[in-house]
């Protein structure tokens, strides 16, 4: 009962409301009913077919109330289910719909079950038992642009809904004359990437750039701008590697400062289609290229965001270190960067020529002036192995170069052969996996037994190539086993048993 009707038919007291006017009626409707049954009855009676009149009647309302009856059952009288939200009878026996209270799993077009969880990895399809069948899911990340203009990412969607594709996430990237739409996707995995590109065409993307996707990409991108930048205001050599992930597969390379000191690069930065230009915090250019897609003007202004930060944070590097005792001595292993360079130079100088020679395959008089480039955390990350005294006796560097990553070891005369060179690769080759590298490579003589013994104890896959005299020595980070990951530089201190192991 409404309160409407509540406060006309009831008493504050709760008690019926007797209406005089109702009764009234109600006694003037039956005294007419009796007259008119009394005129019926003495027409019926008196006339000469009464008889038969009054059977004919009795037909006639049978025969009327049986087809109301078939009438009833034969169409159903309620509201269409659109205007009510309800599932129809159809649907209701089949088990589609739209779940309540949340999103619409899968649209009509789809024509797969929505009250029901799809499983993880997988679409349903009915089976020819009615039982829902998973099939294998692919996931993949495109971009396509479309017209800035109402209703045009909605064709998109609707095309992409009749293909059974979930959009996971969504990203705009506005442009002058349209936008730019980046999308993770989970597709059947019957669905190539030819036929959703051709979808994608018909309903009005442009441009469109499509490549498979992995569970790291199912972090929304706020969480990984956040966690890149915490990584960069740690360690200033991680902003290559956050530059390389928030952009994507890309070149990045830093050029030296112009010696007369004037500035080829605005402090806006330069973005030229699929090149971006900014200046580096120590001075110089960083230059990010990534020839199979253009940069948007919105990557452009997260990476300066980046680059400013790592400028305004200052040269940086963790600070901890770790003690080994290798044939009874504490060998201290540590980050070092340009602060270090004369502890370097040092170590130089007590290297023989031959170590200098098989290190830097070069002219050993020129091997100071590679020191400054080496340690510069810009351009890698360096692990210095030093005594009790503080006097560096190896070096291990691990360099970006461009797509790929080298690593590089030099070892004292006195301190080889004691395990310290595999020690200092091993933890390389660990932060080579934690930054997403694929491989590693070292290039060294052939004649550098040491090195090559380093690099076979890994225990990874390696490739060699050889020529004229130079080795080099590709191991595949993708098949390592967990066991040969080691956390990068942590900053805890713990004291490790001395295998001697070669250099």
């Amino acid at each position: 009962m409404t309160p409407d009707m509540s406060r006309v038919n009831r008493t504050k007291n709760g008690r019926p409301v007797h209406h005089w006017r109702r009764d009234l009626v109600e006694l003037a409707a039956l005294f007419t009913a009796v007259a008119v049954a009394d005129g019926v009855a003495n027409l019926i009676g008196h006339g000469p077919d009464g008889p038969l009149l009054l059977v004919v009647s009795a037909v006639a309302l049978a025969a009327t109330a049986g087809f109301h009856t078939w009438w009833s059952r034969r169409h159903v009288h309620a509201p269409p289910t659109e205007d009510t939200g309800a599932r129809s009878p159809v649907d209701a026996r089949r088990g589609t719909g739209r779940r309540q209270g949340g999103k619409q799993q899968h649209t009509a077009a789809e024509g797969t079950p929505a009250g029901q969880d799809r499983p993880e990895g997988g679409h349903p399809t009915t089976g020819d038992s009615g039982q829902d069948v998973p099939v294998a899911s692919v996931l993949w990340r495109m971009r396509t642009t479309v017209r800035d203009e109402p209703g045009s990412l909605a064709a998109l969607c609707v095309a992409l809904a009749g293909r059974r594709v979930d959009i996971l996430s969504l990203q705009t990237h506005p442009l002058g004359d349209g936008t730019v739409d980046e999308f993770l996707l989970r597709a059947p995995g019957t669905l190539t990437a030819t036929e959703l590109t051709r979808e994608v065409a018909a309903a009005g993307g442009t441009s469109t750039w499509i490549e498979r996707a992995d569970a790291h990409d199912l972090v929304d991108a706020p969480t990984r701008v956040l966690g890149l930048a915490a990584r960069t205001a740690l360690d200033t050599a991680e902003l290559p590697l956050a530059l390389r992930q928030l952009l994507g597969r890309c070149t990045i390379r830093s050029l030296p400062a112009v010696p007369s000191g004037e500035q080829s690069v605005p402090v806006e930065g330069v973005l030229d289609d699929t090149v971006i230009r900014l200046r580096a915090p120590e001075g110089g250019v960083l230059t990010v290229e990534r020839p199979y897609l253009p940069f948007t003007p919105t990557e452009f202004a997260r990476a300066r965001a980046l680059v400013e930060l790592d400028g305004r944070l200052g040269p940086r590097i963790p600070r901890g270190q770790d003690v080994l005792t290798l044939a009874g001595d504490d060998i201290t292993v540590r980050r070092v960067d340009t602060g270090d360079l004369t502890a370097a130079r040092e170590m130089h100088e007590r290297c023989s020529k031959r170590t200098l020679g098989m290190r830097y395959h070069g002219p050993v008089d020129d091997a100071d002036r590679y020191l400054k480039h080496l340690l510069s955390p810009r351009f890698g990350r360096t692990l210095a192995a030093g005594t009790a005294s503080g006097r560096i006796v190896g070096l291990g560097h691990l360099l970006w170069d461009g797509d790929e990553t080298e690593v590089a070891l030099l070892i004292e005369d006195e301190w080889q052969q004691r395990g310290i060179g595999a020690e200092l690769l091993t933890r390389l080759v660990g932060m080579a996996e934690e930054a997403g590298c694929e491989s590693v490579y070292a290039v060294t003589r052939a004649s550098n037994t040491g090195m090559v013994a380093a690099m076979r104890g890994l225990g990874l896959p390696l490739d060699y190539q050889i020529e004229e005299g130079t080795l080099v020595i590709t191991a595949r980070l993708d098949q390592a086993r967990s066991a040969a990951s080691r956390a990068p530089y942590e900053g805890d201190e713990r004291r490790l048993g001395g295998a001697h192991r070669r250099d």
